[in-house]
């Protein structure tokens, strides 16, 4: 029970009883509620600030265990990219050198995702930072793997045309060459005839008579039939397919005409002196996707191991060339 409370009167010299109004006694009651209500917040607030409901603790515990199965899931991520790049150098290294196709570039493999960002909706969270992480990786991974398949599809067409490529790739000399008596400039620096300055010789040159017989190196179709009366003289270029193209320059006489399809040691021309030439001969190319590469890398289906390792040798002699 509360205590009376009591007030001093001078006039009567003695202590008066307090007695409140309605309104008074109302205002006090009001003033414990607010306060009341404004201590409970304050409490309200210290605990949850300081102590987890238990909600709160099994939605921590939940995002604990996710976290470490991201965790977890980054590591095996890593771990597939490290089995796709084998992959990838046994495909660029191994595979398409087999089959003679070019590498994929890096550029192909490796491609981001530019534009807008497609992480957005991850951030502003926690473990936002290894979330982000690991959905870029497993992006870049996927396309990886993407282009990867592709590639494969392209090694299983080339390996299904092997036998035509095998049919259609340029692998003899030609001209008959049985004793390389006949081999004279290689693919290199060599002294131009005419102009006796250094420069580039981009094909393997052929010491022959005039009307000597020349065979196409490989199946293909007749791209060009010319006939200038500078540089290349009479020419033929002879499309093998697989990228591959070949040239036979300085001819007396032609043997084919533009379209035809011819077969590896079929005879399209002869010999000659056309163009600028300084005696009879055979200039012949080998390019390859659009780049004249050494025709003697593919002088390998008509000599043995030593002639090949002679013809190299006589390939690589600087000297004068004769166109």
């Amino acid at each position: 029970m509360a205590r009376n409370k009591y007030r001093f009167n001078p006039e009567s010299m003695s202590f008066d009883r307090i007695r409140l109004s309605f309104k008074g006694l109302l205002i006090k009651l009001v003033t414990y509620f607010f306060a009341g209500i404004v201590i409970s917040i304050v409490f309200y607030f210290a605990f949850s600030r300081f102590f987890d409901s238990p909600k709160e603790k099994i939605l921590k515990r939940e995002n604990d265990q996710l976290k470490l199965q991201l965790e977890i899931f980054e590591k095996k991520l890593s771990e597939v990219s490290t089995v796709l790049k084998d992959l990838q150098q046994r495909d660029d290294n191994l595979y398409r050198t087999i089959f003679e196709a070019e590498p994929i570039p890096r550029s192909v493999r490796e491609a981001g995702f530019g534009g807008v960002n497609r992480y957005a909706d991850l951030e502003g969270y926690e473990n936002s930072d290894l979330v982000i992480e690991t959905a870029r990786k497993l992006d870049k991974t996927m396309k990886q793997v993407y282009v990867q398949s592709k590639s494969y599809d392209e090694l299983i067409k080339l390996a299904m045309n092997k036998e035509e490529m095998r049919k259609c790739v340029p692998c003899i000399q030609p001209v008959a060459n049985k004793g390389l008596e006949r081999t004279s400039s290689g693919f290199g620096w060599r002294i131009h005839p005419w102009y006796k300055i250094k420069i580039f010789h981009y094909g393997f040159d052929f010491a022959a008579p005039v009307g000597t017989e020349i065979y196409a190196t490989g199946d293909g179709v007749v791209e060009s039939v010319e006939n200038n009366f500078h540089g290349y003289g009479k020419k033929i270029v002879i499309d093998h397919g697989f990228g591959i193209k070949t040239l036979y320059a300085h001819l007396s006489e032609f043997k084919v005409n533009v379209g035809q399809k011819v077969k590896r040691g079929a005879v399209i021309g002869l010999v000659g002196n056309t163009g600028l030439s300084t005696g009879p001969h055979l200039h012949y190319e080998v390019i390859k996707n659009g780049e004249k590469v050494n025709p003697v890398n593919y002088f390998f289906n008509d000599l043995s191991p030593q002639q090949f390792e002679q013809i190299i040798n006589i390939s690589n002699n600087t000297g004068q060339a004769l166109d």
